[in-house]
């Protein structure tokens, strides 16, 4: 196998499965089973590999051989500062400043030593690795 598209279509045949069927029984969205298989996604997070590395039978670390290392370009301290200010104000539809995809926000309500509240934003990438904690 030289891609992992074509490792995974092969496996998924293996096993007997549709897309659709591979998709259910590792409870992950069929959209990226098909980007997998078209190879238009060449990483996925690791609950995804060992989903779909129990469902196919076989070793997570097969499937991550053939992913493709994404290069972590971190973003400047302004972007981050930019970001956690967005949060704080509720602004929605904020983008991953790595790869562009929809990033997941809350704003976590903490004390501090004298029991005032304090509001600490968060945020998760939706596709890659970023994160704000």
């Amino acid at each position: 196998m030289n891609t992992l598209a074509q490792f995974l279509q092969k496996k998924r045949d293996e096993v007997g499965l549709s897309p659709k069927g591979l998709a259910q029984k590792a409870n992950v969205p069929l959209s990226l089973i098909e980007d997998l298989e078209a190879g238009k996604e060449l990483f996925m997070p690791v609950t995804v590999r060992q989903s779909l590395a129990k469902v196919l039978k076989c070793s997570p670390v097969e499937i991550r051989q053939l992913e493709k290392d994404l290069v972590f370009n971190t973003p400047s301290f302004e972007v981050i500062e930019s970001l956690k200010e967005l949060i704080l104000k509720g602004s929605g539809g904020l983008k991953c400043p790595v790869c562009g995809a929809d990033l997941v926000t809350k704003v976590e309500k903490m004390y501090d030593l004298e029991d005032r509240e304090v509001f600490h934003p968060k945020a998760h990438c939706s596709k890659c690795f970023f994160q704000i904690s």
